[in-house]
């Protein structure tokens, strides 16, 4: 008896989750969960179900028809007559003597006279000592 008693001990004890270890944040969702669930239960909604809603049925409303509507009828356009035609004589031609002829004489050609070299002059030359 002492063996089945320490066999279901042991077997029991096997089938306890061991403690879970986890952080504040895991923690912090795990009680938000848990949280959820209660309120369902207490609640009535979810998986349990709640009451049904007692309402009064819509009231039976009928809407008269549409006032019957004959768009008005669409405007006749009338074209205008078109133009009295007129006939002209036609306009006179004018025939101008032909131009003069033109005549092209070149420009005269332009002669230049023999080049003229002078020797260089000294820096001195065209100034006097006593400024005449």
């Amino acid at each position: 008896m002492k063996r089945l008693a320490l066999a279901a001990t042991f077997g029991a004890l096997l089938l306890l989750p061991g403690v879970a270890r986890a952080g504040a944040a895991t923690d912090a969702a795990l009680g938000l969960g848990a949280f959820a669930v209660f309120n369902q239960i207490l609640s009535g909604t979810g998986l349990f179900g709640g009451t049904a809603a007692v309402a009064a049925p819509a009231p039976v409303v009928v809407a008269p028809p549409p006032p019957v509507y004959a768009a008005p009828p669409a405007p006749v356009y009338v074209a205008p007559p078109p133009p009295p035609v007129a006939y002209y004589p036609p306009a006179p031609v004018y025939v101008a003597p032909p131009p003069p002829p033109v005549a092209y004489y070149p420009a005269p050609p332009v002669y230049y006279g023999h080049r003229v070299y002078y020797a260089p002059r000294h820096h001195w030359a065209g100034h006097r000592w006593d400024h005449r």
